[in-house]
């Protein structure tokens, strides 16, 4: 469920008399953390119900009409710190309005308050051991003051007494107190709001794009695991779909915002840029030829929230972000903490599930926190291949109909259940710790992630009968007789670190340096494989015979490792004035990359040398002589593939914002960014809302963007075996090569250097609040995308002379390229309804989200002057590159979830939507729209013991059964006609793209204890 963050028609203020306020703001570097606070100084003094109250600074934190939930459990997170901050964070966390002197609160320390509580409770805990004291009006008006306060007067009631029935009677009387608190609000007020602007003092509302602030509670409650998968739940712009059998992208899944790529949605931890992951997707799937960041690195347990911002955002956060910001904000308690266990397993019985989780809160003294998460997860692999119907044995024969008539008898007993086709084998441990401290008038602050995680998917199938994967020996048979299923283990290692210092001066203005470093690195090992032309080496040149050639050849090897690093110094400043404030500061940036060479036996060819076979003609007509080099399933790096280089990037910018007329925000961004390599740009963002009543407001924006190459598009080169379907719709083996832009052989084309993405967004929506309790967005975009940086399609030999004889010193079979080569546009609408209301004697909250996007390729091209350029443009990008960014995620997305809370109770029922897609793989498939059902239901067995059950796609829904782009299909009979096998293929489902996955229902249990 989505946390409404938005100015709520309150006691205290009314939205009414909003347009008499005189707005200040306060400028904020990054992301803004706090929402729909109120900051009010005023030097008089204040008449409360019959009660003078000095207030040299009093604020009003109004968040949402207090309701009769004062009663009811509310999971706090407040840690020990001073009494004004602290009563920030319970008036957020309740969403209560809560009057109080910001002068006299500052001088007394709070306690902290973890777990769940009454609203009443946990107030009664924060102040308890100061001198403060809460208590309500008759006019419901809730205030903090000293307890020397007179109790005896009979409009003021301590509010440790005042029960959850009396509390809404209270808020139910007349505001003339209320009204006094609004003469108070006139005199001065500071809001500090959330995401989208510099400018602290702005509520979700007030910002001119939208932002989604998705709470640790919503993501837990969608019962998944893994952050993507909680992302892609409860927000439908996020997309993390799945394939199968293509290499790291089995380990490291792409992310997607707006049905983007997922390298163009920027991610920040504590407002830090994240680095991204050094896998990049070359084989066919989605955001193939991209490279994201690696969303299930961080621990869900370690998240405070997650704050997406959906507009282009290139000019205030720099490259990356044209779809979006992702921003994950860490938990940041200094007591308290939480063990969790969570066990599941899929309806089919595999993909079984353990989930650890540990969270602890430490104080540093009286000014500071350290907070740690670890988290262990250790997830079995599913499996939902189909059955292996071709001849895995020499011998057989081709019927009339079309059958196969087994020879090898051998055929009739083999194993059929040779593929391993769904998630991978995975084991992950995660550390997290994020730390503050008040040092002289500012904080030092910092974090520590780390995680390391082991996979094993598994590749193609080898079979006996496939001479140059698992070569005939000198006995006549193959050299793994009943075949081998290759395995691809993958070490997934992240770390990163954050350390800063931000205060704040006398003048409304703050300085914030810091300092980030991450780095993200994979290892591929392949096991249960052989390098084919080895055996024929140990054959000819060391003359072993066919046993033990089969008892000495080697079974893994270590294919290569990538590692991407990223350094990042900011330096921002802001500055607020009466009537406007601007934030300027610098980045200065090294992106790092590495692509380390594997064992010899991963990626030697041994019995070819410079294209010619070795060993011709030695066979005596039994037996293999050329077979393919490298260890089958995932091939290895070689030496002259290793790469080692870097990058600078220096940047600077200047964000202003400001009230230009009542009730009108405009805000401008203009950012300057220099790579080494590609040079400058400089890209601007203009934004506004306006409130045209108290109920509806407008917002829109209007941006230009930019991403730069990634690291990976520059420098990544290899050879791999991809399966692709050939033009008789058969799944075939290629070698193909990716070659690097300045490399040899590119340069040999005339293949110009990458060059930068240019964007440009806008935006338009309106916000309403219907009523107190229900709100409702709507916002329409645009994005289009020039120069759009692609991959090539597997350009083999016959389209150029020039490509040939490229492709002939590189001894490939096909080549692929990095190009700028696309214009894109996307248009979409984002809508979000929510409804917070009570019945079934609890609260209920329900959220309504949508995404619909659509986006074309309008223009394709070739580099100019390249020998490319003499090239069909539609054998450089096929059908099959186009179908990938247009049609391989689905064109809409809904969600609609309820949240019900009663006593020690509460269930979360979510339904998801995930619309019809496109996926052209040899053929065209359309997938048709499936709805999928999540339930969690969660009881108190104590105060700090809860358990809790649920079920994801509770009732076992499948995408559509696959019909393009299958393997390993056919019917075999034996001499009697009976029939041994008969498959459609081993690709139930499309191995291409599953936005929703295809293991079925997922069930689950849980256990949590607070401390």
């Amino acid at each position: 469920m989505l946390i409404k963050l938005m100015l709520g028609k309150v006691a205290s203020i009314k939205i009414e008399r909003k347009k008499n306020i005189k707005k200040k703001k306060q400028t904020h570097r990054g992301f803004l953390f706090v929402s729909c606070l109120y900051k009010l100084r005023s030097n008089q003094t204040h008449l409360l119900s019959g009660f003078s109250v000095l207030a040299p600074a009093i604020f009003s934190l109004s968040v949402q009409a207090a309701t009769q939930t004062t009663g009811q459990m509310v999971q706090f997170d407040i840690k020990a710190q001073r009494a004004d901050k602290a009563l920030i964070e319970y008036a957020k966390q309740t969403e209560q309005t809560v009057v109080f002197s910001y002068e006299l609160a500052k001088q007394y320390d709070a306690n902290s308050v973890y777990g769940f509580y009454t609203q009443l409770d946990a107030l009664e805990a924060l102040l308890g051991g100061t001198e403060l004291d809460a208590v309500v009006d008759q006019n419901g008006l809730l205030s903090i003051k000293l307890k020397q306060i007179n109790r005896n007067d009979n409009n003021m009631m301590k509010l440790s007494a005042v029960s959850a029935a009396v509390l809404p009677a209270l808020l139910a009387v007349n505001s003339q107190g209320v009204n006094a608190a609004e003469e108070v609000a006139q005199e001065k007020i500071e809001k500090i709001a959330i995401v989208g602007s510099r400018v602290a003092g702005r509520s979700v509302e007030d910002l001119p794009v939208p932002v989604d602030i998705l709470s640790a509670e919503a993501l837990e409650n969608t019962g998944q695991t893994e952050v993507g998968r909680m992302l892609q739940s409860i927000a439908p712009s996020f997309n993390f779909s799945s394939s199968a059998i293509s290499d790291g992208t089995d380990a490291l899944r792409p992310a997607t915002l707006r049905g983007l790529g997922p390298d163009q949605t920027l991610v920040l931890i504590n407002g830090k840029r994240r680095h991204q992951a050094s896998i990049i997707h070359i084989n066919g799937s989605v955001g193939r030829g991209t490279a994201g960041t690696d969303m299930n690195a961080i621990p869900a347990s370690a998240i405070k929230r997650i704050e997406v911002l959906r507009d282009g955002a290139a000019a205030q956060y720099g490259s990356d972000a044209i779809a979006g910001v992702i921003n994950i904000v860490l938990k940041d308690g200094s007591e308290g903490g939480k063990a969790a266990i969570n066990y599941g397993q899929y309806s089919e019985g595999d993909g079984e599930t353990i989930n650890l989780d540990f969270n602890k809160g430490f104080a540093l003294g009286d000014d500071g926190y350290l907070n740690t998460t670890i988290n262990y997860r250790d997830r079995a692999p599913t499996n939902r291949a189909g059955l292996h119907g071709s001849c895995q044995f020499y011998g057989c024969t081709e019927l009339s109909d079309g059958t196969l008539l087994a020879g090898d008898p051998r055929e009739l007993t083999a194993d059929r259940d040779t593929f391993r086709i769904g998630d991978a084998d995975s084991q992950q441990f995660g550390l997290t710790i994020n730390t503050g401290y008040e040092l002289g008038d500012g904080e030092l602050y910092g974090f520590i992630t780390y995680s390391t995680r082991e996979n094993e998917s598994a590749a193609f199938f080898r079979h006996n009968a496939n001479a140059g994967g698992n070569p005939v020996l000198q006995d006549n048979d193959a050299t793994i007789p009943l075949g081998f299923l290759p395995k691809i283990n993958t070490t997934i290692d992240d770390i990163s670190y954050n350390f800063g210092y931000k205060t704040e001066f006398d003048n409304d203005a703050s300085l914030d340096l810091s300092y980030t470093y991450g780095e993200n690195s994979i290892d591929y090992t392949t096991s249960d494989t052989i390098n084919a032309s080895y055996a024929n080496f140990l054959r000819y040149d060391q003359g072993l015979s066919a046993a033990d050639i089969r008892t000495t050849i080697p079974r893994e090897a270590y294919a290569y490792g990538m590692e991407l690093s990223l350094q990042t110094i900011n330096i921002d400043f802001t500055q607020n004035f009466d009537d406007y404030s601007l934030a300027m500061g610098a980045e200065i940036r090294t992106d790092e990359y590495r692509i380390l060479e594997g064992n010899e036996y991963a990626y030697r060819d041994y019995d070819t040398l410079n294209g010619v076979s070795i060993y011709s003609g030695l066979s005596g007509g039994v037996g293999s002589e050329d077979a393919s080099g490298g260890s089958q399933g995932f091939g290895g790096s070689s030496p002259a593939s290793s790469v080692d280089e870097s990058r600078d990037v220096i940047s600077f910018y200047v964000d202003a914002e400001a009230y230009v007329i009542e009730d009108v925000i405009l805000s401008g961004a203009l950012r300057y960014d220099n790579y080494k390599g590609f040079g400058d740009t400089v890209n601007f963002k203009l934004a506004g809302n306006w409130s045209i009543t108290d109920d509806i407001s407008l917002r829109g924006a209007l941006s230009s963007g930019f991403r730069a190459p990634s690291m990976q598009q520059l420098y990544f080169n290899n050879v791999s075996t991809q399966f692709v379907v050939d033009t008789n719709g058969n799944l075939v083996a290629e070698e193909v090569g990716t070659f690097r832009n300045d490399s040899t052989l590119a340069q040999s084309l005339g293949i110009p250097k990458l060059k930068e993405e240019k964007s440009q967004n806008r935006s338009l929506g309106i916000v309403y609040n219907v009523t107190d309790n229900i709100n409702v967005t709507v916002d329409y975009y645009s994005i289009d995308i020039d120069d759009r940086i692609v991959i090539s399609d597997r350009l083999g030999k016959g389209l150029s002379t020039s490509l040939d004889a490229a492709l002939n010193s590189a001894g490939a079979g096909v080549g692929q390229f990095f190009l700028n080569g696309a214009d894109t546009e996307t248009r979409g609408v984002d809508f979000v309804a929510t409804w917070n209301t009570e019945g079934l004697g609890g609260t209920l909250d329900f959220t309504l989200a949508a995404n619909f996007t659509k986006t074309d390729v309008v223009s394709l091209f070739s580099p100019a002057g390249s020998s490319l350029e003499t090239v069909k443009v539609e054998d450089i990008f096929s059908a099959e590159d186009i179908s990938i960014i247009e049609e391989w995620q689905p064109e809409d997305r809904i969600n609609l979830s309820a949240l019900y809370q009663r006593d020690d109770w509460t269930v979360n029922l979510s339904l998801n939507r995930f619309g019809e897609y496109t996926v052209e793989d040899g053929g065209r498939q359309t997938y048709g729209a499936e709805i999928l059902t999540d339930v969690k239901v969660n009881y108190f067995v104590t105060e700090d013991l809860s358990v809790n059950i649920g079920a994801n796609n509770l009732f076992d829904v499948y995408p559509d059964k696959n019909e393009i782009g299958n393997s390993r299909s056919g019917t075999i009979v034996d001499a009697s006609g009976n029939t041994v096998i008969s498959s459609s293929g081993v690709f139930d489902y499309s191995r291409r793209s599953a936005p929703f996955g295809f293991n079925g229902a997922y069930y689950y249990v849980g256990a949590e204890y607070r401390f």
